[in-house]
């Protein structure tokens, strides 16, 4: 008998696929989807796994026990929402094509579909199909009356479970309650969450960079995990705390239930110093960027937290700066710094590499390999799924 598990569905599906087929050409109409279909499977990283491809869509799940936390996996949808949007500009930008599947590119858009609950798992070729009540639900949310009530064309949709097992009730407060009603299921309470605003956001972030002239130490450590793990570690105060030479860490000043722009991180230190790390600067999975206290009065720095992916995993630089404040106090707090941070960074990859390597001993951060889908196997997906629209 199939073990019952319990976990997190997730839907990616193209938005504006069937009226974008009913007046495009079927070979170009091909090798756009295919191109979108191919992003959105890269852009599906561990603790997700794909289960299977529909020709619009990609259908992944991840293990309850073995995921991110509840921020971490909605920066992971908006990153992905963002790459979408880039392609689809990129694709119209480039555009040199006179027919309808190239001149109507930009109307495709992608919406999410995201569940809690129980499912068995039945191996079909190297994939999983994914059987039980909730996988039924979230496959019936895709019908849905969310654009007609609430106007959005690109969203993520939440079902309540989901939101709760997530334990991002507060973050609820920036979307839109909704219900659908489906036969046999009853009402399913919904959460909608508009993902225009995050593709405009995303292109007025600002970036900060610290020069090599500005910087007093910069180190790096490479992890072998995937880069949403990294960043998941890094805005966890368990993980946090001995990176930063600190006992324990409190987050404050959360923005509508999420670290941003205007949080901070309260240090507390073994011999009874606290210090504050001020957020200036949130890019999920590239980079963060905190204004810091010092021991020194009326001083401080900035610290800066890279991330890039590598062969093996990601690779994480940290770069502190120069001091900022009284010149006096600066020049003490450059000495210093030289030091005591280039110690603790060390310490802190050291220490941060053993917590990983615990965690992962005890299930956490299980990282399982990614089911391969190669050109062929997309190009097939992408090609029934076409042809079953023209009635083919």
């Amino acid at each position: 008998m199939a073990k019952t598990e319990n976990g997190y569905f997730l839907i990616a599906d193209i938005t504006g696929y069937t009226a974008y087929l009913s007046e495009s050409e079927l070979e170009h109409a091909h090798e756009v989807l295919q191109t979108l279909m191919e992003l959105l499977i890269k852009h599906t990283r561990p603790p997700l796994i794909i289960s299977r491809l529909a020709g619009d869509a990609v259908i992944s799940y991840g293990l309850r026990d073995n995921f991110l936390a509840g921020q971490t996996f909605i920066e992971m949808i908006e990153d992905t929402y963002v790459a979408f949007r880039s392609a689809i500009n990129l694709m119209v930008l480039n555009n040199t094509c006179q027919c309808n599947a190239c001149a109507n590119i930009g109307t495709l858009d992608l919406k999410f579909f995201v569940h809690y609950g129980a499912f068995t798992r039945q191996k079909l070729d190297v994939h999983d199909e994914l059987l039980g009540p909730d996988v039924i639900l979230i496959h019936r949310l895709l019908k849905n009356s969310i654009t007609e009530k609430t106007g959005f064309r690109a969203y993520a949709l939440y079902t309540d479970a989901a939101i709760k097992q997530l334990g991002i009730e507060e973050v609820c407060a920036a979307m839109t309650a909704h219900e659908e009603e489906y036969e046999h299921l009853g009402s399913v309470p919904l959460w909608a969450q508009d993902l225009g605003p995050v593709w405009k956001a995303k292109g007025e972030a600002f970036r900060i960079e610290i020069p090599d002239d500005q910087a007093v130490v910069r180190a790096s450590s490479e992890f072998a995990v995937p880069v949403e793990v990294l960043w998941d570690m890094l805005s966890d105060p368990k993980y946090r705390s001995p990176f930063m030479d600190a006992v324990k860490q409190n987050v404050l000043h959360r923005q509508q239930g999420r670290i941003a722009p205007g949080s901070a991180f309260e240090c507390f230190h073994g011999d009874g110093r606290m210090t504050t790390q001020t957020v200036l600067e949130w890019r999920p999975f590239e980079q963060m960027t905190t204004e810091d206290t010092t021991p020194v009065p009326k001083t401080t720095v900035l610290i800066n937290f890279r991330l890039t992916p590598t062969a093996g995993g990601t690779r994480m630089t940290a770069t502190c700066s120069k001091a900022r404040g009284p010149w006096l106090n600066r020049k003490m707090c450059d000495l210093v710094a030289r030091k005591l941070v280039t110690k603790v960074f060390r310490k802190g990859f050291d220490d941060l590499q053993a917590l990983l390597a615990q965690d992962m001993a005890g299930g956490k951060y299980v990282i399982q390999p990614a089911e391969g889908f190669d050109v062929l196997e997309i190009s097939q997906a992408v090609n029934y799924s076409l042809r079953a629209e023209a009635g083919l």
